[in-house]
Parts: C-alpha cells; sequence; structure tokens
C-alpha cells in the first residue's frame, strides 16, 4: 500500500474540521470576489450620483448607496480586493524578512541569535495596531506605507515561528549526513533546512492575513490607511459613522464583510493548524 501524500494528509483532516471547511470557504470566496471584482461588481463603485444618495436597499442597488449616491454593494466587492491584496503583500514581505531572520538565527545560534532575538523582543514589545499607527503615522497615509507598517510588525512572529522550527530541523540525522557529505550551510539551509520547516509558517501566514485585514480597516478608518474616494472597508466605515441613523446601511455591510473575512482566516488557520501538527496521527 503506498505511502500517504502530506497534502492528501492534511486535505483529509481539514476534510473533517467543520471549522476549518467554513473558514476554508470564506477564504476562498473573498479571494475569488477580490481577483474577479471588475467582473462582477454591478457598478464602478466611484461613480458619483447625487440624485440616488443614501438609497436604501433595493433590487437596484442590493446594498443601498452612500451619500454620494455610489453603490455599496460595489464597493464592498472592490474592498475585498484592496484589503486582500495590500495584506497578502504585507504578509508575503513579512515571511521574507522573518524567516530569514529565523532561519539564521536557529541555525547559527551563539552571539547571533541573542542579537536577533533581542531586536524582535524590542520590535514585540509594542502592540501590533500602536506600532502600526506610529509607523504610518512616521511615513504617511497609503498603501505602500500600510505594506510597510503591518510587515515590519508581523515578521517578529514569523522569525520565532521559523527559529523554533529549525531548532527541532536542524538536529534532524539527514543534516548530519549533508554536512558530513560536505554541502555548505547555505545549501543545507535552501535544500533541507527551509522546506522541512514550512508548516508552521503556512499557518502563521494564514492567521497574519485575518490580523493585516483588521489593521488596514482600523487604520483605514482612523485617516492614516487607504486615502479616500478609494473602496475599503475602514473607509466606508469611517464615512458611515456619521449617517448611522438614517442610513444604518453604510455601516453594517462593509461590517459584516469584515467580520466574514476576519472570521474566515482565522478558521481556516486554527483548521490548518490542527491538519499540519505532527503530533498528531492520523486515523
Amino acid at each position: 500500500m503506498s505511502k500517504k501524500s502530506a497534502w492528501t494528509i492534511t486535505f483529509k483532516r481539514i476534510s473533517k474540521n467543520k471549522g476549518a471547511l467554513i473558514g476554508m470557504f470564506v477564504v476562498v470566496t473573498i479571494v475569488t470576489v477580490a481577483l474577479t471584482a471588475p467582473l462582477i461588481a454591478p457598478y464602478d463603485p466611484y461613480k458619483q450620483d447625487l440624485l440616488s444618495s443614501l438609497e436604501g436597499p433595493s433590487l437596484k442597488h442590493p446594498f443601498g448607496t452612500d451619500i454620494f449616491g455610489r453603490d455599496v454593494l460595489s464597493r464592498v466587492i472592490y474592498g475585498a480586493r484592496t484589503s486582500v491584496s495590500i495584506s497578502f503583500l504585507a504578509v508575503i514581505v513579512a515571511i521574507f524578512l522573518g524567516m530569514t531572520a529565523g532561519t539564521v538565527a536557529g541555525y547559527f545560534g551563539g552571539v547571533v541569535d541573542e542579537i536577533l532575538m533581542r531586536f524582535l523582543d524590542i520590535l514585540m514589545a509594542f502592540p501590533d495596531i500602536l506600532l502600526a499607527i506610529a509607523i504610518v503615522a512616521a511615513l504617511g497615509p497609503g498603501k505602500s506605507n500600510l505594506i510597510i507598517a503591518i510587515a515590519i510588525y508581523s515578521f517578529p512572529q514569523f522569525a520565532r515561528v521559523m527559529r523554533a522550527s529549525v531548532l527541532t530541523v536542524k538536529n534532524n540525522e539527514y543534516i548530519e549526513a549533508a554536512r558530513a557529505v560536505g554541502e555548505s550551510n547555505m545549501a543545507i539551509i535552501i535544500r533541507y533546512v527551509v522546506p522541512n520547516a514550512m508548516a508552521p509558517i503556512i499557518v502563521q501566514a494564514t492567521l497574519r492575513m485575518a490580523t493585516a485585514i483588521l489593521t488596514i480597516s482600523g487604520l483605514s478608518f482612523l485617516g492614516l490607511g487607504v486615502k479616500p474616494p478609494e473602496a475599503e472597508w475602514g473607509t466606508d466605515l469611517a464615512m458611515a459613522r456619521v449617517y448611522l441613523e438614517i442610513a444604518p446601511h453604510l455601516g453594517i455591510f462593509p461590517g459584516v464583510a469584515l467580520f466574514l473575512t476576519v472570521m474566515g482566516f482565522n478558521l481556516f488557520g486554527d483548521g490548518l493548524n490542527d491538519a499540519l501538527n505532527p503530533r498528531l496521527k492520523d486515523r
């Protein structure tokens, strides 16, 4: 009987976890909406129609319109595109920085490990959102600065996870065998250490997507993130708070989209953590 592949075992475990399946469905849906926004949005999210200002949900505008007569559904759809793209790029940068720092610290140890870990301790001493606010306030609002801020406060978590994983992997026999045949440290790290230490990074990346999306919306709500009139859930929520009494739909739909997205990534991340946990045996 052939040995099951790691992906087959992982999918089997996820399929048994209802929360993970719900999270995966939400994540796939949100990513699909983000990628196909220009095709599925019923209206131009930036086109104003002042004669239709603050209309409630209807057949013509299922989520209603905002103060400028823009279609809220279209803005929610394009908001998914904005949030997912920024958070994805930020997490990719954080993964690269974190994996580099964590691999170097875990593999070489000693003074290098101490210096890197103490630097990461300093960054992790600040709450994520406060550090992000400080960075964006210093650099100014905008997409690129949002990516920088999220990457800076996120990469210490990736570095610590990677370091812990590398400390376990580097003591395996195949690493000693690679050293014995004369392979360089760089070759060992690239060919053996990093591929076998990746599983916890995948889980952390999924969970960080949720945090990044929440941060993007929070900073945009405060006026430090995505600049109006670009469609983004936090920006739309900031505008909606002024009209909640007369047009509650302005806050309900972007808020629900944000909630479902963050919940989906968290559920999927938890499911991946269970599925990729090497201590769990496949039944």
